[in-house]
């Protein structure tokens, strides 16, 4: 079988598979933000943490919850590595330097997941499955109730209550997160992923020495790093090392899980509003863009350009031999598009465009389909600016599911969609332009603005991926990406809830003649259309001077 063919069949299999899964996850997931019944397990929690779950809260306390959640979350993993060198189970690793342990909060606090340390050679067992796993769970859940706060802001009319921002992220947790997560771990542990809590032990002797490994609670971390388009490796390697990712079935199953409930959302936002015809508007947007992306990374990694290309079959620089270019590609599309930032290979050693694509699907803003929630409301955020656009071209107000987009909704669009780009260029310059920065580059040119364009593009938009050959563990980059994550989460997060906020207040508007069809081919291709143009206005010169020079070059 051709390593071609291989790609496509795998891609088939992989769609078949969410195409299964889509209904029946989309509307489970209705379900349980629109329920009024609480788990007796969910109760214990709320009483717990003193909250009432039936107090309905305007975007502004909504937005308070989860900052402060996030707060609480940044301190306590901040300082879990702090005092790892007093905890059991540390494996005898001291405490993460002050910058790091900054860095490593805010980075899965934030979905992000950015790593700029080694975790088999600096975290124990507590702060992997006491902090950052754990953070795995809430901060993905936080992403999915800021997603259907805005939802709710279509569906609800006269009144400015979103929900509870608590129930919404214990129900996030313990009936969605949870069960996919268990159900996922015990799959990977059935195709060779270590589950465990050994200590650090040699294997075999290597040129004089020996090798040395530490278990861990792998299987269940890189379930819900996954599922909740988290992306932060147990190890270096992350999905590219064997005891994370150890057949190319585990690599197409994990491929899946990132982009299981991300698609699946659309249903659940179309159900919610009382449309299902919407949610397939935005899933086909979605996935327009995911097939091209993967299309065009598969060409740029296929394409055969001398001998050592036509005998490897494709460039196999940097990938995995059990996974191959086809796959590999998949993985890098997918995990750039939502806001995963797992890696099954090294995205530095993709071919010049090929690398472009990965930066590319970051920095559309990772909805195609996008992180579990993100996706969504920044997807619903650019079908507004579509709309907007639309509007203006005919001459009438703009309306998006009955709701009226003014000045006010459109002014929150705007700044949801100028804050990430403002972070990713003004820390790039910055970094270029200071002469310390530019020492953790391993490549001059073309390459090495690419390593820097990539780290905040992956930062900002709260990916975490890497794109290697930078070495980003320096007081410099641990603290500006830092900083990049944290506001490239939150402050999107501001303008999301309070465009819900908006959009809650006001009363339906009446379908007229006139009015703009949203659940038609025609939205779903000015949406797409909207999306590559704003992204190209906005990232097209600094994309020149990175992997277009170089894959032009090449």
């Amino acid at each position: 079988m051709s390593p071609v063919l291989a790609g496509v069949l795998q891609l088939l299999a992989l769609i078949a598979a969410l195409a299964l899964a889509y209904v029946p996850l989309g509307d489970y997931m209705a379900k349980v933000y629109s329920s009024d019944k609480h788990w007796r397990v969910e109760k214990w929690i709320y009483k717990g943490i003193g909250a009432n779950p039936n107090t309905e809260m305007r975007w502004p306390a909504y937005l308070r919850g989860v900052l402060a959640f996030s707060a609480v979350s940044v301190l306590f993993l901040y300082l879990l590595q702090r005092l790892q060198g007093h905890l059991p189970g540390s494996l005898g690793f001291s405490a993460i330097d002050p910058d790091q342990a900054f860095n490593t909060a805010a980075s899965f606090v934030t979905n992000t997941n950015w790593q700029s340390y080694y975790g088999e050679q600096a975290m124990g067992h507590v702060v992997q499955t006491g902090g950052l796993a754990v953070q795995n769970f809430v901060s993905a859940a936080v992403g999915i109730a800021v997603a259907v706060a805005l939802v709710r802001g279509f569906s609800r009319s006269r009144t400015g209550e979103l929900g509870n921002f608590w129930a919404d992220l214990v129900r996030g947790t313990i009936r969605i997160l949870l069960p996919l997560s268990v159900v996922a771990a015990i799959v990977l542990v059935a195709c060779g992923a270590i589950q465990n809590f050994s200590g650090i032990h040699s294997v075999g002797q290597f040129m004089g020495g020996s090798q040395q490994w530490n278990g861990g609670a792998v299987a269940s971390q890189e379930a819900i790093k996954e599922i909740g388009t988290n992306g932060g490796g147990y190890f270096n390697a992350n999905s590219a090392h064997p005891f994370e990712n150890p057949t190319p079935f585990s690599n197409l199953f994990e491929i899946f899980l990132l982009l299981v409930i991300p698609f699946a959302l659309t249903r659940t936002f179309g159900r919610m509003v009382g449309s299902l015809k919407q949610g397939y508007a935005i899933l086909a947007t979605m996935a327009t863009i995911w097939l091209g992306f993967i299309a065009l990374m598969m060409w740029t990694e296929f394409a055969h350009h001398g001998p050592a290309f036509q005998i490897a079959g494709g460039a196999m620089e940097g990938k995995e031999n059990r996974f191959g270019v086809g796959a590999s590609s998949i993985f890098a599309v997918s995990t750039t598009l939502t806001s995963t930032g797992a890696v099954d290979s090294f995205h530095s050693s993709f071919t010049g465009l090929g690398g472009g694509i990965t930066i590319l699907g970051m920095q559309l803003g990772e909805i195609a389909p996008g992180g579990t929630g993100s996706g969504l409301y920044g997807m619903l955020i650019m079908a507004i600016i579509a709309v907007f656009i639309a509007g203006l071209m005919v001459g009438r107000t703009p309306e998006y599911l009955g709701k009226k987009i003014g000045t006010r909704e459109i002014k929150f669009a705007a700044c949801y969609i100028l804050i990430t780009p403002a972070l990713v260029l003004v820390f790039t310059a910055a970094a270029m332009a200071l002469p310390t920065p530019g020492h953790s580059m391993t490549n001059s040119g073309a390459h090495g603005f690419s390593e820097i364009l990539y780290a905040y593009s992956s930062g900002a938009n709260n990916n975490g991926s890497a794109f290697a050959g930078l070495n980003a563990d320096t007081q410099w980059f641990n603290s500006t990406i830092g900083i990049a994550m944290l506001l490239g989460r939150f402050l999107p997060m501001v303008f999301v809830l309070a465009l819900a906020g908006s959009l809650a207040e006001q009363k339906p508007v009446p379908a007229t003649a006139g009015t703009l069809r949203t659940e038609k081919p025609l939205f779903t291709g000015l949406l797409v259309g909207a999306i590559l143009i704003i992204t190209g206005l906005t990232y097209f010169p600094a994309l020149a001077l990175g992997p277009l020079a170089e894959g032009l070059a090449s």
